[in-house]
C-alpha cells in the first residue's frame, strides 16, 4: 500500500525544518505501549493552553518523518499553537495494525491503544487538551483514523481520513496485535466488502458496546481512480459513519472545494462530509486547512 508521499527526499525534511519556529521531536521516554509504535510530537514555540492535539497518521511505508516533511501541520501548528502528534508504525513495512480484535477494540491493546497513550502522554506532558483531540491520516494513516473514531471515541472529537477503509474492514481473524506484518484484507481494499449501513453502524458499536456518547464528526476524501484501497470504499464509509451518527444523504455539491471534486452532504455537513476527488488515484492530496477548519481550530 504504497502512497504517493514515500518519495520524500531527506533535503526535503530538512528544508521544512528550517523552515519553522521549532523541530520534531522523538519522545524517547514515551514506553505505555501495548505495542512498539513511538512517538514523535511537534510543539510550537508558541501554543494555545491548553492546545488541541492533532494526530497525523503516516501511510504504509511511511514513517513519523515523512509525514511530518509531507503535510503541512506542523507550520500551521506555529501559527494556531496546537500540537502534533506524529505515531511511528512499529511493523517492517510501515503499516498499521487495523486487522486485530485487539487494535479494533477500546481498551483491547494493539496500535490504536499506544497512539491513545500517547495522547495521555502529551495532555499530562505538554499541555494537550484532552477535550480537543482529532485525527487524520492517508492510507493505512486514514484506516487506523476510522478505527480511532470506532473504538474511541470517547478521545477523539473528528476524523479527516484521505483515501480509507470503513473500521472493522479490514479485519483478519487471524491477525494478533505485534505482528511484523499487520494482516491484510483483500476484499476490503478491493472495494468488494459491502454491508449495509446499519451493519456498519452495529460493526462500530461493537468495538465500544458501553459507549453512550457521541461520536466523532467524519470528513472523507477518497479518488475515483484509486486502486489500492477501491473507490467502493468511500460509498462504505459514509454509510458506515451516517448510520452511527444517525444523518441521511442531503445533497452533492460539484466542484467543492476544488474542480473535480464532488462535496456529499450529510445532514447538514457539520458532522459528516465526504469528498469524491474525479481521476486522482490512492494520493489524494492532504488538505490541512479544511482539517483545521473540520476540527474548529481555525
Amino acid at each position: 500500500m504504497l502512497f504517493f508521499l514515500t518519495i520524500v527526499a531527506s533535503a526535503a525534511l530538512a528544508g521544512v525544518a528550517n523552515a519553522l519556529g521549532s523541530s520534531l521531536k522523538q519522545v524517547t521516554d514515551f514506553n505505555a505501549g501495548p505495542t512498539k509504535a513511538s512517538m514523535y510530537v511537534y510543539i510550537p514555540a508558541t501554543q494555545l493552553k491548553p492546545a488541541p492535539i492533532i494526530l497525523a497518521i503516516h501511510y504504509c511505508s511511511g514513517t513519523a518523518q515523512r509525514y511530518f516533511a509531507g503535510s503541512n501541520y506542523a507550520s500551521l501548528a506555529d501559527t494556531h499553537g496546537f500540537i502534533v502528534i506524529y505515531p511511528n508504525a512499529p511493523s517492517s513495512g510501515g503499516c498499521w495494525d487495523v486487522a486485530s480484535t485487539a487494535s479494533l477494540t477500546h481498551g483491547g491493546g494493539g496500535d490504536s491503544q499506544t497512539i491513545i497513550n500517547m495522547v495521555d502522554y502529551a495532555v499530562k506532558n505538554y499541555g494537550g487538551d484532552a477535550t480537543r483531540v482529532f485525527a487524520t491520516g492517508s492510507s493505512s494513516g486514514a484506516m487506523m483514523t476510522n478505527v480511532l473514531a470506532g473504538a474511541y471515541p470517547d478521545v477523539i472529537k473528528a476524523g479527516s481520513v484521505y483515501s480509507g477503509v470503513p473500521d472493522g474492514c479490514f479485519f483478519v481473524p487471524s491477525a494478533t496485535a505485534g505482528m511484523a506484518t499487520p494482516g491484510w484484507n483483500g476484499a476490503c481494499s478491493s472495494g468488494t466488502n459491502i454491508k449495509t449501513a446499519q451493519a456498519w453502524g452495529d460493526l462500530v458499536r461493537s468495538y465500544y458496546p458501553s459507549f453512550k456518547g457521541t461520536y466523532p464528526k467524519m470528513q472523507i476524501f477518497h479518488g475515483t481512480a484509486d486502486t489500492t484501497l477501491d473507490y467502493p470504499n468511500l460509498a462504505e464509509q459514509l454509510k458506515e459513519w451516517s448510520d452511527v451518527l444517525g444523518l441521511t444523504f442531503t445533497k452533492n455539491v460539484t466542484n467543492t472545494p476544488q474542480p473535480a471534486y464532488t462535496q456529499i452532504v450529510y445532514g447538514d455537513g457539520s458532522k459528516l462530509v465526504g469528498y469524491s476527488a474525479q481521476g486522482v488515484g490512492h494520493s489524494v492530496p492532504i488538505h490541512e486547512s479544511m482539517d483545521l477548519a473540520w476540527f474548529g481550530i481555525a
